[in-house]
């Protein structure tokens, strides 16, 4: 098995144009790495970073975001932002595409596509600046942010100055990876803002791995204790393995659809019929519900937190209860993070399946699923097929993004070990790797190579 992957991995680099991309690819995400390292001129960074190494990590939202941005929010350093607001914005403006009627007749216009990236990109600058004012105001004040954390992280004694010069670095440290992120797409290998993520993910597994060997091989256990966390880590690396499976069989799994098509004259030419099939994706909407009630989840308890210590006497306790009961971890934040993530895929797929149009097309072009009518029957068809599969997807996608929670708030794991038993990052990290090694298998395949998997093949392509 390894010496096939190691002869693979060698024919990638006897392809001139392959070799270009791959290491092309490599050396903007060694840049991107960089980014989550230097840190932004006037912070202590080095302060907090010691602050998240005695804690194993930090849990909650700001935690989840620093994973993301593969550590550089820790490190106060130029990329704190990550690459999520320029993927934020896209999704809004691709949401809005949906919805609103200019938007969708400018996306078919010709230069019109251009116009929609452009309007994302600004979206992105603003949604940079109002992240940003939020996390500099956490580094000014990080003792209300970090539990047990003593000292100060702004060393520039004019606030305003200080809070100006964060934002600004930040904001063009995210607009730097997001241009990174376009350059690999283009001229590399793989979607290149999905590989900034996954980097900034993969770049937190030493850390997970080391509090995982703590966690169970504590200095100065007894060999009973040991030999009992032992079991109990063989465990937890079987549930990882169980999640990880899943993960990639849910990411390929899909329904095919046959489709027949009957034989038909296109002026002198004759077309011979045939059957088909059409793939519908169990997890249509990847990561994005996810994605969505995260988003979403982050405003409630940072607002009702500030209006309890602002808000009049007789409305503070209401308020801090609501703190409370909207924590990251709580009952109730789970309850309605599951709602969520439900609502978000259906919603989803009826703003992207457009089952009404693929009926129309099929029809067209003389196709149809035997057994069903063409036209609205077809159409039906599809819109009942899709939301029965769906609600598989939703199930899985809901039990993944709350293991990591549970396993942190409930079985007090640390942070940098739950976040890689499920959530976000595994979805991702997976969902990416696989369309990484599908592109590259392209490239070997047209050579006449064959790629990671016997026969060049992956199951589940189409």
């Amino acid at each position: 098995m390894f010496r096939s992957i190691a002869s693979t991995l060698g024919n990638c680099f006897k392809i001139p144009e392959l070799k270009s991309r791959i290491l092309f690819t490599l050396g903007l995400l060694a840049v991107v790495r960089l980014l989550s390292v230097i840190r932004i001129p006037g912070l202590n960074g080095a302060a907090l970073s010691e602050y998240f190494a005695r804690q194993q990590g930090e849990g909650g939202l700001l935690g989840m975001y620093n994973t993301f941005a593969g550590g550089a929010f820790e490190h106060c350093a130029i990329g704190s932002l990550g690459i999520m607001p320029y993927i934020s914005a896209t999704i809004i403006i691709q949401l809005l595409t949906a919805v609103i009627p200019r938007l969708s007749k400018m996306v078919r216009e010709e230069g019109g596509r251009t116009k929609i990236i452009q309007y994302g990109r600004y979206l992105t600058v603003l949604l940079c600046i109002g992240q940003g004012v939020y996390f500099a105001n956490n580094w000014a004040h990080p003792e209300t942010v970090f539990r047990g954390f003593q000292g100060n992280l702004v060393l520039i004694e004019n606030h305003y100055w200080y809070l100006t010069q964060a934002v600004l670095v930040m904001t063009a440290g995210t607009m730097l990876l997001m241009w990174l992120g376009e350059q690999i797409t283009e001229r590399g290998i793989g979607n290149g803002v999905s590989l900034v993520i996954t980097v900034g993910i993969l770049a937190r597994l030493p850390r997970a791995v080391t509090a995982l060997k703590d966690m169970f091989f504590p200095a100065g256990g007894s060999e009973m204790q040991q030999y009992h966390f032992a079991g109990s880590g063989l465990m937890l690396l079987l549930l990882l393995v169980l999640v990880i499976g899943g993960v990639i069989a849910i990411t390929q799994a899909q329904r095919k659809i046959p489709v027949q098509y009957a034989q038909r004259a296109v002026g002198r030419k004759m077309y011979a019929g045939g059957t088909s099939f059409m793939p519908l994706r169990v997890n249509y909407a990847g990561v994005m519900p996810i994605i969505f009630a995260q988003s979403i989840l982050m405003f409630p308890q940072p607002v009702c937190s500030w209006l309890a210590q602002h808000a009049p006497g007789f409305m503070r306790d209401p308020f801090q209860w609501l703190n409370l009961q909207l924590g990251y971890g709580s009952g109730i934040y789970l309850t309605i993070y599951s709602l969520m993530i439900l609502f978000f895929s259906y919603f989803w797929v009826a703003t992207q399946f457009n089952e009404i149009q693929i009926a129309d097309d099929l029809k067209k072009n003389g196709g149809y699923i035997p057994g069903v009518r063409p036209g609205q029957g077809t159409s039906d068809y599809l819109h009942n097929a899709m939301s029965r599969i769906t609600l598989a997807g939703a199930i899985f996608l809901t039990v993944i993004a709350t293991i990591p929670i549970i396993l942190g708030r409930k079985m007090n794991i640390p942070p940098d070990v739950a976040q890689f038993f499920g959530g976000t990052s595994i979805l991702i990290a997976v969902g990416v790797l696989l369309d990484t090694m599908r592109q590259v298998e392209s490239h070997l395949m047209m050579r006449h190579y064959d790629g990671f998997l016997k026969k060049g093949k992956i199951r589940g392509r189409f």
